[in-house]
């Protein structure tokens, strides 16, 4: 008994330091992820894969979020494992609360299509399920090139529109080396008399 109180009073005599640290839960990370690869599913069958360098997620954040400061890559599958579709990016943000994808610098989408859309900054509101940008835009289709500043798609990107329309080029079907025949003529001797 005497050692049991010898124990409590010695604990009262300590002295305990406090660390005062400054936590912004709007720029402080609550998880890290690197080198990540992530197989989705939707109703039990694999439909996408993401990867990534680094993936931090803000949990905490007044408006929670995850952030891929070094770029993000993401595939769409059909039943047999092809490569339906895909999106890349330099950066990306999702908001948890908001279901909104912000991806920025030298945004690449292949769409289900075979259209290849560029841009700099992409928003895809899931909620909505709405894609839209204020940037630049360049639709590669498979006879032209459309250009404009600022569109709106569905999230399949199979209904879109352009704002301000730059421009629609045509795109023509480039001769490749089998199939152009390079025929040489040379002069036939001249004889000196």
């Amino acid at each position: 008994m005497l050692l049991f109180l010898g124990t409590i009073l010695s604990c009262e005599d300590e002295t305990k330091d406090v660390v005062d640290v400054k936590f912004d839960p709007n720029t402080t990370y609550t998880m890290k992820a690197t080198d990540v690869v992530s197989l989705i599913s939707d109703s039990g069958v694999t439909r996408y894969r993401l990867k990534a360098k680094d993936w931090l997620v803000y949990g905490k954040a007044e408006d929670p979020y995850w952030y891929f400061p070094e770029g993000i890559y993401v595939e769409k599958f059909d039943t047999l494992f092809n490569t339906d579709a895909s999106i890349k990016a330099d950066t990306a943000y999702y908001y948890d609360k908001r279901g909104l994808w912000e991806l920025v610098g030298n945004v690449e989408i292949e769409s289900l299509q075979g259209e290849r859309f560029e841009t700099s900054q992409l928003f895809w509101d899931q909620k909505k399920e709405q894609i839209y940008s204020s940037r630049y835009i360049r639709i590669e289709q498979e006879d032209k090139i459309v250009t404009g500043i600022g569109f709106e798609s569905n999230q399949n990107m199979t209904q879109y529109k352009i704002f301000n329309s730059q421009g629609i080029f045509p795109v023509e079907e480039k001769a490749t080396p089998r199939d152009t025949l390079v025929v040489a003529v040379s002069d036939s001797t001249k004889r000196i008399g």
